[in-house]
């Protein structure tokens, strides 16, 4: 391999996308991103999907420069494209075919000829997804989260430095959404993972480092502790009385609420930064409290996945 694989790392400087009629996608974004779990977190529409498919030679940028290893996405997409695994949001295909003739298919397409080769890698990459036991298995009678399963199977065959991951819990339930970001835990030890998602919780405990794109831009670059120490002051709980309504859907967003007797206790984040009188800060905010926080106060909307489930 050239000198330019080793330390492998996606340098993305000044890009910018625009579609046809002007609407632009990216706008002036540049990152670094090296080996581990990299969050790429904000809402629908905020151009995530945009930058997953320039990063993988997929789309052309409309300026701007990514380089994967030290290759051009533009220039050099055949040697980009042998360091890069790709699930994007849907994966739907095979059907018909039982889940190892799919993995053994992909594996002949990557190059491995040997059938011994081939089959110690299926059986590898079976064995880190949790999909041996249904290796017969058709693809059709698979669960939703087994399918996301195979989808990362399928990117990883070829052995990639990189998994690119886009939106990889919608349609999951929650315990297929745990065992997903498990998944991703493990794998990003040894490998850059970019995970694309408009949820927090899919990023898990394996994330240290994410960037959150809005309206095409990167409006926070840094870990998650450091979104969690922003929000403190914009988290609180208060309690109130039965038919209390001085909670303003205009300035509070409410994320979860208990009923005690003839009280309810709710757990909100300020949208101007300042607090009721009589609500009480709350010290350790979560993640998903404070990515909320963060684009409440910038007037929107986000989707808060527990909201409304939390007692």
């Amino acid at each position: 391999m050239d000198g330019r694989e080793n330390g492998i790392s996606i340098n993305i400087d000044k890009v910018r996308h625009v579609y046809k009629k002007g609407n632009v996608a990216i706008n002036g974004v540049s990152l670094k991103i090296s080996t581990g779990l990299f969050g790429m977190l904000g809402p629908n529409g905020a151009g995530k999907s945009t930058l997953m498919r320039i990063i993988c030679s997929l789309l052309v940028p409309t300026e701007g420069r990514v380089t994967v290893g030290g290759y051009d996405v533009v220039k050099e997409r055949r040697q980009v494209r042998r360091f890069l695994g790709y699930l994007p949001q849907e994966f739907n295909a095979w059907r018909l075919h039982r889940v190892e003739e799919v993995l053994d298919t992909l594996a002949i397409l990557s190059g491995l000829g040997d059938r011994s080769d081939r089959q110690r890698r299926v059986f590898e990459i079976l064995e880190s997804v949790g999909l041996r036991d249904v290796s017969h298995r058709k693809v059709k009678s698979l669960s939703g989260g087994m399918v996301r399963r195979l989808g990362v199977a399928q990117a990883l065959i070829h052995e990639p430095k990189v998994l690119i991951v886009d939106e990889p819990t919608v349609g999951l339930d929650p315990e297929e959404r745990i065992h997903f970001r498990q998944l991703m835990t493990k794998l990003g030890k040894d490998r850059i993972i970019i995970l694309s998602t408009h949820i927090v919780g899919d990023l898990g405990s394996g994330c240290h480092d994410l960037a959150l794109i809005d309206r095409g831009k990167v409006e926070f670059r840094g870990s998650p502790d450091k979104l969690i120490e922003e929000a403190r002051g914009h988290v609180f709980e208060m309690t109130l009385a039965e038919g209390d309504k001085s909670i303003s859907v205009e300035e509070f967003e409410v994320v979860s609420q208990e009923q005690k007797l003839n009280r309810t206790i709710i757990r909100a984040v300020s949208k101007n930064g300042k607090l009721p009188d009589e609500a009480v800060p709350v010290d350790n905010p979560t993640l998903e409290e404070a990515y909320l926080a963060f684009m409440s106060t910038r007037g929107r909307k986000t989707e808060y996945p527990d909201k409304g489930a939390q007692k």
